[in-house]
């Protein structure tokens, strides 16, 4: 492929457009700064980085909008953990999981391998489409991705109808931060802080209902074996330590910190949908008038506002596009890589300024032009 050079002009202030990690911002870096040397390198077992995790917690729960007895609650490890930490301790008999991209199967399989739970109730849909949840008795939680970050899909944030007993719990790794939603309709809605968060990984974040901590109490309480590290009943009480079990990632708390308090402080969580509802607008509008490309999701109602992903025609080399953007500073546009399809997938994260984007699609059209 012959070298394609974007004029300045065109490309976008910031080429950072990767699904996880993504964009962080210089404020967040700059925070990190204020906390050498009073908060990094040192106890996490003492007042400042108790005040660090406390502040986290408080600015979540404001952004969430909790309802009464809501809780935010932290620990070692990433959504990967809280997987295995909701097999041993939330999910009580049998769980009913939804299944349209590669993190709502993960966490299906994760119970399914579990020897004391019964086979999970399993609903899978194509990727590019989604599945519905729906009342099966003996169903105790029910699971579901808000946003599958490996296929750009986005699912409503509701509970169940006519099983008031079950516990509604969302895997919202890539949605949260980004995408509004009632709390009232989720009992736990758990997420690694690496998405619209703009931090790193090392820690999971939920915000919890009272039934789904009765839940965690009773199920801890019935004898099962549940690994201390898993155990969701030690996060219960660290959290309200505003501690960890383990010493937590202190840089990820620190830029998670900056990125709640910039968002809430621009309007909170409205604020932060209709900014990405926005980027990712722009980038179906263009798909959608452009010839050779199509949203890979067909269904509008089903399309994220936070992980776009477009297909291309056979005419047209997507990893060529891809090649070329970074080449020219644009990064991490490529296609989740177990998908296999001839595609973009582009992050449109609360971080992402639209304005980019509107770069990133004139970037991709010169590109386009050179191609053809």
């Amino acid at each position: 492929m012959a070298d394609i050079t974007i004029p300045t002009e065109l490309l976008p202030a910031d080429g950072r457009f990767g699904c996880g990690p993504s964009k962080v911002r210089d404020e967040q870096l700059a925070f990190l700064g204020s906390l050498q040397p009073g908060v990094l390198g040192t106890s996490h077992r003492q007042a400042p980085v108790k005040d660090l995790v406390g502040s986290v917690r408080s600015g979540l729960a404001d952004l969430f909008r909790a309802p009464d007895g809501y809780e935010i609650l932290l620990a070692n490890g990433g959504a990967t953990t809280f997987w295995d930490s909701a097999v041993h301790s939330l999910i009580e008999h049998r769980s009913q999981h939804l299944t349209f991209g590669e993190f709502g199967a993960k966490f299906a399989k994760a119970a399914s391998s579990a020897p004391f739970l019964a086979e999970p109730d399993v609903r899978a849909a194509d990727a590019g489409s989604r599945s519905t949840a729906e009342a099966v008795t003996g169903i105790d939680v029910y699971a579901y991705p808000h946003n599958e970050t490996s296929t750009g899909v986005m699912a409503p944030v509701q509970r169940v109808a006519g099983d008031p007993g079950a516990l509604t719990v969302v895997d919202a790794t890539s949605g949260a931060g980004g995408i509004d939603f009632d709390a009232n309709e989720v009992d736990v809605y758990y997420f690694s802080p690496q998405k619209n968060f703009a931090s790193d990984g090392g820690i999971w974040f939920a915000l919890v209902s009272p039934a789904a901590i009765e839940r965690i109490e009773r199920v801890t309480a019935s004898g099962r074996y549940i690994p201390e590290t898993l155990n969701l009943a030690g996060a219960i009480e660290n959290s309200r330590k505003n501690q960890t079990l383990n010493t937590p990632a202190l840089a990820t708390l620190g830029m998670m910190d900056e990125q709640v308090r910039w968002i809430n402080a621009n309007g909170g969580l409205g604020w932060a949908a209709a900014r990405t509802a926005e980027s990712s607008g722009v980038l179906y509008e263009w798909a959608d008038r452009t010839s050779v490309a199509t949203p890979f999701v067909s269904d509008p109602d089903h399309r994220s506002q936070v992980v776009v992903t477009i297909d291309f025609d056979d005419t047209v080399d997507a990893a060529a596009i891809s090649s070329a953007l970074r080449a020219n500073g644009v990064v991490d546009t490529e296609p989740y890589r177990k998908l296999g399809r001839n595609q973009l997938r582009i992050a449109t994260f609360t971080a992402i300024d639209p304005d980019d984007v509107r770069a990133l699609v004139a970037s991709i059209d010169y590109v386009l032009d050179r191609l053809s």
